[in-house]
């Protein structure tokens, strides 16, 4: 019998992309302090796909720890521009400024997914997309905001690429999965190998 499947995360979106490739998946979330954890990385000068992995890894190993049993699926995003790492707007202003930060240029989305059993990583994997925003004039940005809403909140870069959020690009060189933030290509082939799912 296949070993049960446990998501490091409360978020739906996640799920139903696992479940939508035909995972029997359970969940829970990390209870994890991500920005104490990022914290002192950070400080060191760790690069942003890096980050993505130890947080990553923080997840599914806190949560394989108390379901030993199970194999964990721990996943993490940055977005980077340079080296500065984003974090979901907290207001319309601080959306408003990222916006107008990222515009007329060219920056990375960090997606980490580790694979967790008996509190110990077994997989780890990063994938990189790179995503030009086309320049966008104020007066765009302020119609944006207006249109979306709270939505804006949700994800680090104050875009949907499934939703409107595809209007603010001029380029993406990456695959889809990886900008919503979980590379499932590369996890359903370690399921596979591992014998997780049918292969």
């Amino acid at each position: 019998m296949a070993e049960p499947l446990l998501l490091a995360s409360a978020s739906p979106f996640r799920r139903k992309l696992l479940e939508n490739a035909g995972l029997t998946i359970s969940w829970m979330a990390a209870d994890i302090d991500e920005r104490a954890l990022e914290a002192p990385l950070s400080a060191a000068g760790i690069e942003p796909d890096k980050l993505a992995q130890a947080l990553a890894d923080a997840k599914a190993v806190a949560v394989s720890a108390r379901h030993p049993d199970a194999l964990v699926i721990g996943g993490d995003q940055t977005l980077s521009l340079g080296e500065r790492v984003f974090h979901k707007a907290r207001s319309r202003e601080e959306a408003r400024r990222h916006l107008q930060t990222f515009a007329g240029k060219t920056h990375r989305l960090n997606s980490a997914l580790t694979l967790a059993k008996k509190g110990e990583v077994v997989w780890r994997h990063i994938s990189v997309a790179e995503m030009t925003m086309r320049p966008l004039s104020d007066a765009f940005i302020e119609r944006y905001l207006d249109r979306v809403g709270e939505a804006v909140y949700l994800s680090v870069g104050a875009y949907q690429l499934e939703g409107e959020g595809v209007q603010l690009f001029d380029q993406i060189e990456g695959d889809y999965f990886t900008v919503l933030g979980l590379p499932l290509l590369p996890l359903l082939s370690a399921l596979r190998a591992r014998g997780s799912i049918d292969g």
